[in-house]
């Protein structure tokens, strides 16, 4: 027997396509990745990849689950950074606080600049409460966190002084992590493909220390259903967490 061999990360994509009425019937397509778009169109500017957090308010693409309490983040606090307030201590329930981007491209990088103070919080690779991998900073330690379903488990620490610090996640189609070998079957000893792709996590901005590897097909349309597809943002739970900036850039030459 086979198997569905594909892991769906993005979530339900939107497209435009012109629409003509022939003999009283709409005809429509063809479906291009490029479309003219007529002149009365303003089509909306696609996000830099640095958000400095300079502005008055947070800018369209930035979504939170269920909703985002007034209390739970501020621009005003610490003018040039985003703050980010605790709502709830896991990110496993429902509750917490969280604001992020949606993850666009296959192959990215994001990045943030973090001052945990007192507090803990950081960055999520997040598809909903029961699968998301993240890594966060607090009490002068730097964590790498799996959820996968029932499952959690640290699996990376490293120390860091006190005061900002970077963390960054690759996600890369090449190069994946090995292919999972299946049991004995009718056909012997088989290998089957591995996920869609690899998430890395580093510590560090230049020549960051890589922390952990880790197989993306968990947080995926296929494992964690739903078709919303994965979101990539910042968090806190525990005290005030203050961020800096957040980059989002898309491998040279990745298409969405």
């Amino acid at each position: 027997m086979g198997y569905f061999p594909e892991f769906h990360v993005l979530g339900r994509e939107t497209f435009l396509t012109p629409v003509e009425w022939v003999d009283g019937w709409p005809r429509v397509g063809p479906v291009r990745k490029r479309h003219p778009a007529p002149t009365a169109w303003h089509p909306v500017e696609p996000p830099p990849v640095r958000d400095d957090f300079d502005t008055a308010d947070l800018a369209p693409h930035w979504i939170s689950p269920r909703r985002r309490p007034d209390g739970s983040w501020s621009l005003k606090e610490r003018p040039g950074r985003l703050t980010l307030t605790a709502t709830g201590d896991t990110l496993d329930r429902p509750g917490h606080t969280f604001v992020g981007r949606r993850q666009q491209h296959h192959d990215c990088r994001v990045a943030v600049r973090v001052d945990p103070g007192t507090g803990r919080g950081g960055l999520s690779v997040r598809m909903d409460e029961a699968h998301h991998y993240d890594i966060e900073v607090g009490a002068g330690t730097v964590s790498v966190l799996a959820r996968i379903g029932p499952v959690r488990q640290c699996l990376a620490r490293h120390p860091v002084p006190s005061g900002e610090v970077t963390l960054t996640v690759d996600i890369r189609t090449t190069d994946v992590l090995p292919p999972t070998v299946i049991a004995d079957g009718p056909q012997g000893l088989g290998v089957r493909a591995g996920g869609p792709d690899t998430i890395t996590f580093s510590l560090g901005g230049g020549t960051p220390v890589r922390l952990v590897e880790l197989d993306g097909r968990y947080l995926s349309t296929q494992v964690a259903t739903g078709f919303t597809g994965r979101v990539i943002g910042m968090y806190a739970t525990e005290g005030t967490v203050a961020f800096d900036w957040f980059d989002y850039a898309p491998a040279e030459g990745a298409d969405r």
